[in-house]
This record gives C-alpha cells, structure tokens and sequence, in this order.
C-alpha cells in the first residue's frame, strides 16, 4: 500500500513539473523577447540610456522591428552607444532619428525610430546620428519638487490680496 501511494506521489510530482515547463516554454515562445537573426546592424550614441538593457525592444510606431543587442562606453567621448538590429526589410532614410523611450510610468525601455524623410537609406552597420536620450523620472520629480517649493516660498514672502499693506511715509510736499 505504502510503495503505491509512492510511485502516485512521484508520477503527480513529474505531472506538475511537465506542465510547468510546458508553460515555461510557451511563456518563451510568445513573449516578444525571441533573438533577432540576420537583420541590418545600427549603432547610436546617446547620453544616459537609464534602465535598458539587451534584448530590449526597437519599435517604429509602437511596431516591434528589432532588438538591441550590444551597449558600451565609446572610450573617446563617454557616451552609451547601442548596437540595434532591425529587420532588413526595412529600408530606413539616412536621417532616421532613435529615442529612448518608456512604456509607461513604470514599464520598461525601448528604443523608438523615427524613420526621416531623406534620400539616402541607411545601410547595415551605419550609425544613427539624431538621438534623444532617456529621461530621469527622478530628475523630473526633482525639478516639479522644487519648482513647487521656489514657488510656495515665493508667495509667503509677498503679502496676500486682502491683508493690509505697511503704512508708508507721506511723500514730502514739492517746493513752492
């Protein structure tokens, strides 16, 4: 009886584990995440690229088209630089410009292309010059904050409508 309700015991256990890597894998599969083969190599350089990382999102017009696959510090001038791949179906005008951007308030990065209007087409391993860096949810509270506080501290230091101004000396009397 004992060995029975084992061999139940085990079978159940390796049920629950084949379920769960079923749903592993198609977690995996379907997520949006999956490594982008082949496709047309860009580089850009911005100045802070706060909180995105490889294997993050490149979209036109919220339209998955890539992924960054690479960061570094380019040692001569200290900016990030990105390596994207885009799908080489894409032919991308020379002044396509590339901007961090969020998915919201707490989502995650990626990185927006805006496709310009030039003649040229940007080729595999070409650098994308016209970029607009991530922007600090931190800086920005910082800045309301203290634009809130420079202006409660400014109108506490003048007097209220309604409330009395000091008296002032009469003015001298012009001379006759």
């Amino acid at each position: 009886m004992a060995q029975r309700r084992g061999i139940a015991e085990l079978l159940t256990g390796a049920a629950v584990l084949l379920i769960a890597a079923g749903f592993l894998a198609y977690a995996i599969t379907n997520s949006g995440r999956a490594t982008v083969s082949g496709g047309l190599t860009l580089t850009a350089r911005f100045d802070r690229i706060d909180g995105l990382a490889p294997g993050a999102d490149v979209r036109i017009a919220g339209v998955k088209v890539g992924q960054v696959v690479n960061q570094r510090i380019d040692p001569q001038s200290f900016l990030a630089e990105l390596t994207l791949r885009v799908d080489s179906s894409l032919r991308l005008p020379s002044d396509t410009s590339a901007e961090i951007t969020s998915e919201g308030l707490l989502g995650g990065k990626y990185v927006a292309l805006v496709p310009g209007g030039g003649d040229r087409i940007l080729r595999d391993g070409q650098r994308i010059d016209i970029t607009q860096s991530a922007v600090s949810l931190e800086s920005l509270l910082g800045r309301f904050i203290f634009s809130v506080t420079e202006m409660n501290s400014n109108r506490s230091q003048t007097p209220e409508a309604g409330t009395p101004a000091a008296p002032q000396a009469p003015a001298p009397a012009a001379p006759r």
